[in-house]
């Protein structure tokens, strides 16, 4: 009996070296490390003329003076995609006069156009949203390209000082919607 037992057991032991031996044989273990590293988003504001200088590149903006009613000025603000992920982008434009010293006066804003271009921008809730998602290295199409100072400005006008104030947002265009209008994320 003991001798069964004996057998018994040495058959079950090569049966069990068998077979480790053989998933052994068919098995592998490896570790992986996934980093996910998040993108950036750059984007600079840029404000032009239609000047160019000598070697054929638009004059950057400066501040202008003397201008007079119905007068317009050149200033072609731009947005450029400076990070490395495509981006929607939306600006904010706000107009403000600053009237001379010792004048009072209800100001108007509305006596300062903009030609808006609204092939490529659209406008809600106080927002130009650029219609095309913005690629890095790329610049968005001119938001305007020219102030106009309306004849109706009076004597109240003289030496005040009028700002046209942009701000411009991004944010990811990747997986966020099929256009600005839809986009999330916009920062507050």
């Amino acid at each position: 009996m003991k001798r069964k037992i004996l057998l018994v057991s040495a058959l079950a032991l090569c049966l069990a070296l068998v077979t480790a031996g053989t998933i052994a044989f068919y098995t592998a273990e490896d570790d992986a490390q996934n980093r996910i590293t998040a993108g950036n988003l750059s984007i600079e504001l840029i404000e032009l003329t239609d000047a160019v200088d000598e070697e054929g590149e638009p004059v950057p903006f400066e501040d202008v003076s003397g201008v007079m009613p119905g007068a317009s000025v050149s200033k072609i603000p731009k947005v450029v995609n400076t990070g490395a992920n495509s981006a929607y982008v939306r600006v904010s434009i706000e107009l403000g006069i600053t009237l001379a010293e010792g004048v009072t006066g209800e100001v108007d804003t509305t006596l300062i156009q903009l030609d808006i271009n609204e092939q490529y921008w659209t406008e809600r809730d106080g927002w130009y949203y650029y219609m095309a998602v913005l690629q890095p290295g790329e610049a968005t199409e001119p938001l305007f390209t020219e102030v106009t100072f309306a004849w109706e400005m009076g004597d109240m006008y003289q030496n005040s000082t009028a700002e046209v104030l942009l701000n411009a947002h991004a944010t990811q265009a990747a997986n966020n919607g099929s256009s600005a209008l839809e986009a999330v994320g916009w920062p507050e």
